[in-house]
């Protein structure tokens, strides 16, 4: 079934100039929603498909009402006008526009929208996603997009599902098929001690990522706890209190497992 055309969709942030999200400078719009429930997520306020309405809790302590409005209902015009304001910028650079979130695949109609609006307009495409979406919808945006930054968090299903709230093998094939028939790929890998940094883990995603075609390199992130506060404002559960950040020295072992590979490899995104 073809994707019909998406004229609006829930938005919770527009990032300007940003560098990490794909080559150059680029303009990163983040979709509100995602199946996934990661443990570690440092966006908590884009998991939920709603805008949402919050109340800061240090102001209610003071009897003040301090409401903050995460997620806004926008116009494919609404977020183009955003993007072509910097086209300039893309043109020094190489850089474009970023597509994240949340899981931008959950809104496919809004998403493909934009990314054809982009790609008549010569804009550079990439799509920051967690690739868990079904075929129909995989093949469809495929064609639109320059760049596919793909997450990678466990090969081992139970893992994923447990952690993620969702199996993998979708995930997997979606990115083996974009593998195979040409799709530009950069894998970003969290690492987060205790959960996925064990010798197996990383040796099964290693396998994997060898028999793949076409990935332009692999991102190995370091797991941070900088979301932590957000936990608390959305009045959710913080998993990862008992769990450390990564050392250097453990990421630069794990740097040299991948590297044998002959793809570039680097920390952080």
């Amino acid at each position: 079934m073809d994707l019909e055309i998406g004229n609006s969709g829930i938005i919770f942030d527009i990032k300007k100039f940003a560098v990490h999200d794909g080559p150059g400078i680029r303009t990163t719009v983040f979709f509100k929603g995602c199946p996934l429930t990661c443990w570690w997520c440092h966006n908590p306020e884009s998991q939920n498909f709603k805008i949402e309405k919050l109340l800061n809790p240090k102001n209610e302590d003071k009897g003040q009402e301090n409401f903050e409005i995460i997620g806004k209902n926008l116009s494919i015009n609404d977020v183009f006008k955003e993007i072509e304001k910097d086209i300039i910028f893309y043109d020094e650079s190489g850089g474009g526009v970023t597509f994240s979130g949340g899981e931008p695949l959950s809104q496919p109609e809004f998403l493909l929208s934009l990314l054809k609006l982009c790609k008549n307009n010569k804009i550079h495409t990439v799509l920051d996603t967690s690739g868990y979406a079904t075929e129909n919808i995989m093949n469809q945006i495929k064609e639109y997009v320059d760049l596919f930054l793909y997450d990678l968090k466990f090969l081992d299903n139970a893992k994923h599902e447990k952690f993620t709230g969702v199996p993998n093998q979708q995930i997997l094939e979606n990115l083996k098929e974009l593998s195979q028939k040409g799709s530009k790929i950069i894998i970003r890998i969290p690492i987060i001690p205790g959960i996925n940094d064990d010798n197996d883990e990383l040796n099964k995603m290693r396998d994997f990522v060898s028999n793949l075609n076409n990935i332009q390199g692999i991102d190995l992130l370091p797991f941070h706890k900088i979301g932590k506060n957000k936990y608390v404002k959305l009045n959710l559960p913080y998993k990862m209190e008992d769990f450390k950040e990564p050392s250097d020295e453990l990421m630069e072992k794990i740097k040299l497992k991948f590297d044998s590979l002959n793809i570039p490899v680097k920390i952080g995104g």
